[in-house]
Protein backbone atom coordinates (compact mmCIF):
# COMPACT_ATOMS: atom_id res chain seq x y z
CA UNK A 1 0.00 0.00 0.00
CA UNK A 2 1.02 3.71 -1.01
CA UNK A 3 1.28 6.12 1.69
CA UNK A 4 -0.36 9.94 1.37
CA UNK A 5 2.21 12.06 -0.16
CA UNK A 6 1.95 15.68 1.01
CA UNK A 7 5.24 17.33 -0.31
CA UNK A 8 7.36 16.27 -3.15
CA UNK A 9 11.20 18.18 -3.97
CA UNK A 10 13.03 17.26 -6.49
CA UNK A 11 14.32 14.44 -4.47
CA UNK A 12 12.41 13.14 -2.23
CA UNK A 13 9.13 12.29 -0.87
CA UNK A 14 7.29 13.74 2.10
CA UNK A 15 4.38 11.22 3.16
CA UNK A 16 2.65 8.91 5.80
CA UNK A 17 4.53 6.83 7.75
CA UNK A 18 4.51 3.23 6.66
CA UNK A 19 4.93 0.11 8.69
CA UNK A 20 8.52 -0.49 6.68
CA UNK A 21 9.90 2.48 8.37
CA UNK A 22 10.07 0.95 11.69
CA UNK A 23 13.08 -0.67 11.39
CA UNK A 24 14.90 2.13 9.71
CA UNK A 25 13.06 4.60 11.89
CA UNK A 26 14.81 2.78 15.11
CA UNK A 27 18.23 2.79 13.69
CA UNK A 28 18.31 6.54 13.24
CA UNK A 29 17.19 6.83 16.78
CA UNK A 30 20.02 4.85 17.89
CA UNK A 31 22.67 6.44 15.69
CA UNK A 32 24.70 8.29 18.36
CA UNK A 33 25.88 10.62 15.91
CA UNK A 34 22.17 11.38 14.43
CA UNK A 35 21.11 11.99 18.33
CA UNK A 36 24.12 14.02 19.49
CA UNK A 37 21.69 17.23 20.35
CA UNK A 38 19.29 14.67 22.61
CA UNK A 39 19.86 13.44 25.86
CA UNK A 40 19.77 9.83 24.75
CA UNK A 41 19.49 7.71 21.62
CA UNK A 42 16.06 6.46 21.86
CA UNK A 43 14.86 2.62 22.33
CA UNK A 44 12.69 0.70 20.08
CA UNK A 45 9.62 1.42 22.30
CA UNK A 46 10.61 4.94 22.10
CA UNK A 47 10.82 5.07 18.79
CA UNK A 48 7.37 3.14 18.08
CA UNK A 49 5.67 5.94 20.69
CA UNK A 50 7.55 8.46 18.21
CA UNK A 51 5.84 6.86 14.73
CA UNK A 52 2.83 6.44 16.17
CA UNK A 53 2.87 10.34 17.75
CA UNK A 54 3.91 11.39 14.36
CA UNK A 55 0.95 8.92 12.47
CA UNK A 56 -1.40 10.42 14.72
CA UNK A 57 -0.68 13.79 14.49
CA UNK A 58 -0.92 13.88 10.64
CA UNK A 59 -4.37 12.30 10.66
CA UNK A 60 -5.13 14.98 12.97
CA UNK A 61 -3.69 17.74 11.92
CA UNK A 62 -3.24 17.44 8.01
CA UNK A 63 0.37 17.66 8.47
CA UNK A 64 3.23 16.64 10.94
CA UNK A 65 6.53 15.09 10.82
CA UNK A 66 6.61 13.09 7.52
CA UNK A 67 8.35 9.85 6.70
CA UNK A 68 11.23 11.30 3.88
CA UNK A 69 11.59 9.03 1.57
CA UNK A 70 14.64 9.69 -1.66
CA UNK A 71 12.91 9.59 -5.12
CA UNK A 72 16.23 7.66 -6.54
CA UNK A 73 16.22 4.74 -4.78
CA UNK A 74 12.75 4.93 -2.58
CA UNK A 75 14.49 4.22 0.69
CA UNK A 76 13.30 5.94 4.01
CA UNK A 77 15.90 8.61 5.10
CA UNK A 78 13.95 10.07 8.11
CA UNK A 79 11.53 12.74 8.53
CA UNK A 80 11.34 16.52 8.10
CA UNK A 81 8.13 18.58 8.76
CA UNK A 82 5.74 20.99 10.84
CA UNK A 83 4.25 19.53 14.11
CA UNK A 84 2.86 21.72 17.48
CA UNK A 85 5.70 20.93 20.63
CA UNK A 86 4.78 19.10 23.36
CA UNK A 87 6.12 21.16 26.28
CA UNK A 88 5.80 24.98 27.24
CA UNK A 89 7.91 27.53 26.47
CA UNK A 90 6.98 31.15 26.30
CA UNK A 91 6.73 30.77 22.92
CA UNK A 92 4.19 27.99 22.65
CA UNK A 93 1.74 27.15 21.73
CA UNK A 94 3.26 26.83 17.97
CA UNK A 95 4.23 24.90 14.82
CA UNK A 96 7.06 23.79 14.64
CA UNK A 97 9.50 22.55 11.53
CA UNK A 98 12.08 20.01 12.18
CA UNK A 99 14.07 17.09 10.66
CA UNK A 100 16.11 14.34 11.08
CA UNK A 101 18.16 12.36 8.51
CA UNK A 102 19.91 9.33 8.54
CA UNK A 103 23.89 9.87 8.82
CA UNK A 104 24.84 8.71 5.60
CA UNK A 105 22.27 11.26 4.12
CA UNK A 106 23.92 14.10 5.60
CA UNK A 107 25.79 16.46 3.21
CA UNK A 108 23.58 16.50 -0.09
CA UNK A 109 21.55 19.28 1.11
CA UNK A 110 18.45 17.05 1.96
CA UNK A 111 17.79 18.80 5.32
CA UNK A 112 17.23 22.03 3.61
CA UNK A 113 14.93 21.12 0.47
CA UNK A 114 12.97 18.95 2.38
CA UNK A 115 12.66 22.01 5.08
CA UNK A 116 12.25 24.75 2.34
CA UNK A 117 9.37 22.83 1.04
CA UNK A 118 7.90 22.51 4.47
CA UNK A 119 7.64 25.39 4.69
CA UNK A 120 6.01 26.34 1.26
CA UNK A 121 3.41 23.82 2.32
CA UNK A 122 2.89 25.35 5.85
CA UNK A 123 2.38 29.18 4.79
CA UNK A 124 0.70 28.40 1.33
CA UNK A 125 -1.55 25.51 1.95
CA UNK A 126 -1.84 25.47 5.52
CA UNK A 127 -1.79 29.19 5.99
CA UNK A 128 0.69 29.57 9.22
CA UNK A 129 1.10 32.70 10.08
CA UNK A 130 4.42 31.91 11.73
CA UNK A 131 6.61 28.81 12.26
CA UNK A 132 9.55 28.28 14.92
CA UNK A 133 12.32 25.60 14.85
CA UNK A 134 14.40 24.90 17.42
CA UNK A 135 17.79 22.85 18.97
CA UNK A 136 20.27 22.52 21.47
CA UNK A 137 22.78 25.51 20.77
CA UNK A 138 25.36 23.39 20.19
CA UNK A 139 23.97 21.61 17.34
CA UNK A 140 25.17 23.88 14.23
CA UNK A 141 24.12 21.95 11.87
CA UNK A 142 20.55 22.02 12.29
CA UNK A 143 21.03 25.77 13.01
CA UNK A 144 22.74 26.09 9.53
CA UNK A 145 19.94 24.98 8.02
CA UNK A 146 17.33 27.06 10.12
CA UNK A 147 19.59 29.66 8.52
CA UNK A 148 19.38 28.54 5.25
CA UNK A 149 15.82 28.30 4.69
CA UNK A 150 15.12 31.89 5.76
CA UNK A 151 14.85 31.61 9.33
CA UNK A 152 16.07 34.18 12.00
CA UNK A 153 17.07 34.06 15.40
CA UNK A 154 14.50 35.05 17.77
CA UNK A 155 16.65 33.58 21.07
CA UNK A 156 17.19 31.24 23.53
CA UNK A 157 15.68 29.39 25.92
CA UNK A 158 15.44 26.77 28.49
CA UNK A 159 14.41 23.38 27.09
CA UNK A 160 11.34 22.33 29.68
CA UNK A 161 12.00 18.59 29.24
CA UNK A 162 15.36 18.53 29.82
CA UNK A 163 17.06 18.10 33.04
CA UNK A 164 18.82 21.08 34.83
CA UNK A 165 22.43 21.63 34.87
CA UNK A 166 22.05 18.92 31.47
CA UNK A 167 24.60 20.56 28.53
CA UNK A 168 21.43 20.20 26.14
CA UNK A 169 19.46 22.31 28.35
CA UNK A 170 19.90 25.57 26.62
CA UNK A 171 18.64 25.86 22.90
CA UNK A 172 18.28 28.46 20.21
CA UNK A 173 15.07 29.48 18.94
CA UNK A 174 14.07 30.74 15.08
CA UNK A 175 11.11 31.68 13.33
CA UNK A 176 10.21 32.85 10.35
CA UNK A 177 6.74 34.31 9.28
Amino acid sequence: MNAEIFVETPRLILRQWQQADIRPFSELNNDEDVMEFFPSVSTVDETMAQFDRATNHIKQHGFGFFAVERKDNREFIGFAGLSHPRFESYFTPCVEIGWRLSKVNWGYGFATEAAKACLLFGFETLKIDEIFSFTAEHNIRSENVMRKIGMLKAGYFEHPSIADGHPLKRHVLYKIS
